[in-house]
């Protein structure tokens, strides 16, 4: 059982279920052991039921593949199947914990026997997630999404079907690097082999990811972080509507009431900051204003066209603080009709 296991071996077996594939050079230089430790201690693995593959080759080396039963992992089958449905949901539900419960779900789906993976997305076909205000959006497929996961911790060259927003459907071929989610939408950072350069992708128009069993070697992004490269982009990107707003509030308050990227808010000073939206939607630049007082007017500017539709909602909210009110006044006339009948 796992819990007998040395802690030696209890490391071994975590990073074996990390990553795609080791070397057992590069294992025993982890563990600090020679190479003849490590292959004894994947064959007593082997023996408690771990299904731990060798290859030889320039590539090769040791990894934990998907077995006929799951390995002893303190799981049973239904325990299996409920954490991996769970973990799907929060893929694309849960703000926050996206990224690891996206790493924990490619952990998991590479052990998982074929027979449990049926279970798991026959499952996640029969429920509905319940949208979540501010994430409503295009939904990106958690098999997908924990695939290319698997390839950017890999660094393994990986094909794949995308649709533009212009509606042209392609096979690209890419070098996977990070996945960022942007609520409600998650983007793929990845070289674009065939174009020379590096690339975003919408991961809900990319399907049928194929790693092609080839690794990349380390490019450096031309940002400090994935998350940075993906805001940059989309702040650079052109967009239909514009709003420009100075508001009375420092930027992380701004950032957090109008869920802007961090390039569309700048600081002035402790207690003021200026606002940039942009979108091709203008119910979504609408929605984000919702939650921020806006100061003087003479600070707001952008696209005309944009005008109406904040009309629009301005209106919807004024019926409906009406309506509120009647009912209330209706209410507080039957109830002094009542007092006046029992006097």
């Amino acid at each position: 059982m796992p819990q007998d296991l040395p802690a030696r071996m209890l490391r071994l077996l975590s990073l074996l279920q990390t990553r795609r594939t080791w070397s057992g050079t590069e294992l025993a230089e982890r563990l600090g052991v020679t190479l003849r430790t490590i292959r004894r201690d994947i064959d007593r693995l082997r023996d408690l039921g771990y299904p731990v593959e060798g290859t030889t080759g320039t590539a090769g080396g040791y990894r934990l593949a998907a077995g006929t039963d799951l390995p002893p992992l303190l799981l049973d089958d239904e325990e299996a199947v409920a954490i991996a449905v769970a973990l799907r949901t929060a893929t694309s539900g849960v703000t926050g914990i996206e990224e690891t419960a996206l790493r924990a779900l490619a952990k998991l789906e590479q052990v998982l026997p074929q027979r449990l993976r049926h279970q798991v997305a026959t499952l996640q076909a029969a429920t509905a997630p319940l949208p979540v205000p501010w994430s409503t959006g295009p939904e990106a497929d958690p098999t997908v999404l924990a695939t290319l996961a698997a390839a950017c911790r890999d660094h393994e060259i990986t094909t794949f079907t995308y649709r533009t927003g212009k509606g042209i459907t392609g096979r690209r071929r890419a070098e996977p690097h990070a996945l960022v989610a942007a609520a409600p939408v998650w983007y793929l950072v990845a070289y674009d082999t065939d174009h020379d350069e590096w690339r975003l992708f919408r991961v809900d128009r990319l399907t049928d990811p194929t790693p092609t069993g080839h690794r990349a070697g380390p490019r450096e992004l031309p940002a400090t972080d994935a998350a940075a490269y993906v805001a940059a982009r989309l702040a650079a990107a052109p967009a239909r509507y514009t709003f420009h707003a100075t508001v009375p509030v420092d930027a992380a308050t701004a950032r957090a009431r109008t869920h802007s990227l961090p390039d569309r808010v700048r600081p002035l000073d402790e207690t003021t900051s200026t606002l940039d939206l942009a979108a091709d939607n203008p119910h979504h630049i609408a929605e984000q204003l919702l939650g921020i007082d806006l100061g003087p007017t003479q600070s707001i500017h952008g696209t005309p066209e944009l005008a109406p539709y904040l009309e629009e909602l301005g209106h919807r909210l004024l019926r409906a603080a009406h309506a509120l009110t009647e009912h209330d006044d209706q209410n507080n006339e039957r109830t002094g009709l009542d007092a006046r009948h029992k006097q």
